[in-house]
């Protein structure tokens, strides 16, 4: 019998409820195809907040307590996957896919496998000191070695879901405009992706001018900021900005009502909109118009995650220095600091995304925004 070991992580136990740090037993390794990862840096994402609020089945299923956290990278401490050794660096993609279901083997659309597991959701998750991940031969990559691990975790969810909703589902091409509707982590990773593609129009709509300006620097052409009294005019405006068109590419990157049905409203004839952010159930449904998705021919697409096959390219741009995930790092902090921008998250959305790089003490990050110790 070995004796219990244990580690420092952010435990919840009522949905919605205060989160605290805890001393809690370092999860075990899996039996076969597993490793034991040491996190090095984790990303604050508001699909952890809804999480929390009690907004996912998953969690609901799992049970409580819980450790959220998805996005993350570290360091291999113990391995019992043939592939991976003790001290490889590597990325995590948050869908853990199976490989054996009619979607992994026969469609190869791993994003929607019937089975897959998510750290965050399915199991704790890496707002901890160590995670222990499954079917690790299949999913984890490694990590090049100009690659940050804070890099890393800005890839881990909104930068590779972006890609996937912009590049994969939306089919964005340099002759093709895109509207982004929400200008959160995810829809500021489609704007940076979006300018590196298309040489057309790429419009942010957002609630915050904050937000906006953020969207600017990242390569947005023209903003627009909305409130819940002038969405007509929001469309109206992005109709004149694209020659009373409308867009090739439309994408409601937050999950509100507002943001999808602007969204549809805003594609052009035989255009194509993608829906990436995650309603919750308990807010309002979108009003769908489905005749004029009908009569414009429009493409309505669903766009979930990314897949593990895609990781070495994005990992390799960032090595070679065509994307930079850093741009999206608005800081580095402690476990405690972003137990409390999570919870904060009731209240307001923060700009860029938060990473958390020092799980011990308590002090500010140990980690630089550009990966370097300080």
């Amino acid at each position: 019998e070995t004796e219990q070991r244990f580690m420092k992580a952010a435990i919840y136990r009522s949905f919605g409820g205060e989160i605290t740090v805890e001393t809690v037993p370092i999860p075990k390794l899996p039996p076969a195809d597993g490793v034991l990862i040491k996190v090095q840096a984790t990303g604050v994402c508001r699909s952890d907040w809804h999480g929390w609020k009690g907004h996912d089945s998953d969690i609901i299923q799992h049970g409580l307590p819980f450790c959220p956290g998805h996005e993350f990278s570290g360091i291999v401490v113990e391995s019992s996957a043939t592939d991976w050794s003790t001290g490889d660096r590597v990325a995590v993609p948050f869908i853990l896919s199976c490989g054996s279901c009619p979607s992994c083997a026969i469609d190869n659309q791993p994003t929607v496998c019937h089975n897959q597991k998510q750290p965050g959701f399915t199991q704790w998750g890496s707002f901890a000191e160590y995670v222990a991940i499954p079917r690790a031969s299949r999913n984890l990559r490694r990590l090049p070695s100009q690659v940050s691990f804070v890099q890393a975790a800005a890839l881990g969810c909104r930068l590779t879901t972006a890609y996937r909703a912009v590049l994969q589902q939306g089919s964005l091409k340099p002759h093709k405009s895109i509207v982004v509707a929400g200008c959160g982590g995810l829809g500021l990773s489609c704007i940076m992706l979006a300018k590196d593609i298309t040489r057309q129009k790429i419009i942010a709509i957002d609630v915050c001018e904050e937000a906006l300006e953020k969207a600017r620097q990242l390569g947005a052409t023209h903003t627009i900021l909305a409130t819940s009294s002038n969405r007509d005019d929001v469309i109206q405006l992005v109709w004149t900005l694209t020659n009373d068109q409308g867009a090739h590419v439309t994408v409601d990157a937050a999950g509100f009502a507002a943001t999808c049905e602007t969204a549809i409203l805003c594609t052009r004839r035989g255009g194509r909109m993608v829906q990436v952010g995650l309603p919750i159930n308990t807010q309002s449904l979108p009003n769908v118009p489905m005749g004029l998705v009908a009569g414009r021919e429009l493409e309505l697409v669903g766009s979930h995650g990314f897949s593990a096959d895609d990781l070495p390219a994005l990992l390799e741009r960032v090595s070679n220095g065509s994307l930079d995930p850093l741009q999206l790092v608005e800081n580095c902090v402690s476990l405690e600091k972003g137990i409390t921008v999570l919870m904060q998250m009731d209240k307001q959305s923060p700009l860029g995304m938060t990473m958390i790089t020092n799980f011990v003490n308590g002090s500010t990050a140990n980690v630089n925004i550009d990966g370097s110790k300080s």
